[in-house]
């Protein structure tokens, strides 16, 4: 029997990959048996062409009390990066916008509020690209690092080793990860969302009596672009009114949920 990891495989062209992962373990379960530094008896090495597309793989370390004949494990900086890419993708991260409802409610609401506030549009209208920047990556930074505190997905090593250490990054980093594409799609939809409400509801005299700037399309752009970043904002504090349950389903896929939901279970949490 042959077990297969489908996130070390990494996040695209996973099918064809899995495909030639199961053909290539497959042939080494079917081959004839050999012994060597690669495993024991019983067990023949996988094919040159199975480490060479799919990842930095070599043979794993096999413990007394395990009952596996053979172990290939992925290794080094382009190994990990592949693994990180396969847990990313397994997260589903572009799940994380409909999974916050109230995140999201708080967002919108707090866009269309914005969007008609006069001192918000002398704000926009007076900041230059650099600072908008800033407000944009700030406002997301701000979301990504409330929902992980907020819901504890920041994941500890259970033991003080290597191993585990190592454990522990890829873990959060495919948290940061994840979450991190998740804001950013919530982030470009409230973009859009706040260009339309903009172009809706705006009156170009009352903006330009206000702002001394006419209402043009770059304003337009610009208002929806700063008002994305007050909204978002505006849904990092709605997203404490989430349970963190409802942030794990958003944030981790069912597998990953059950892994953790052991993890806490195993030391109490």
């Amino acid at each position: 029997m042959a077990l297969l990891s489908l996130p070390t495989l990494g996040g695209f062209r996973l099918q064809t990959r899995a495909r030639q992962a199961v053909e290539e373990a497959v042939l080494s379960l079917a081959g004839p048996p050999t012994t060597g530094p690669e495993g024991p008896a019983g067990s023949q090495p996988l094919r040159g062409p199975f480490a060479g597309r799919l990842a930095p793989i070599r043979p794993g370390r096999i413990g007394e009390e395990e009952i596996a004949d053979l172990r290939y494990v992925v290794s080094g900086p382009r190994g990990y990066l592949r693994v990180l890419g396969g847990m990313v993708r397994a997260n589903q991260p572009w799940r994380l916008v409909p999974g916050l409802s109230k995140a999201l409610a708080a967002a919108l609401a707090t866009g269309a509020v914005a969007t008609v506030n006069s001192t918000i549009w002398t704000l926009a209208t007076s900041l230059g690209t650099s600072r908008l920047v800033i407000a944009m990556v700030g406002s997301v930074a701000l979301m990504i690092g409330w929902l992980i505190v907020d819901a504890n997905l920041w994941h500890r090593a259970d033991e003080v080793s290597p191993e585990a250490s190592k454990r522990a990054a890829l873990y959060n980093a495919s948290t940061i990860v994840t979450v991190g594409i998740g804001v950013i799609v919530c982030y470009v939809g409230l973009m859009v969302i706040n260009l339309v409400w903009a172009l809706f509801i705006l009156n170009d005299r009352v903006f330009a009596s206000t702002t001394r700037t006419p209402l043009h399309a770059t304003e337009y752009w610009t208002l929806s672009w700063f008002v994305a970043s007050v909204a978002t904002v505006g849904g990092a504090l709605g997203s404490g009114l989430e349970s963190d349950e409802a942030i794990r389903a958003a944030a981790y896929s069912k597998r990953e949920q059950e892994r953790r939901s052991l993890l806490r279970d195993e030391h109490g949490d």
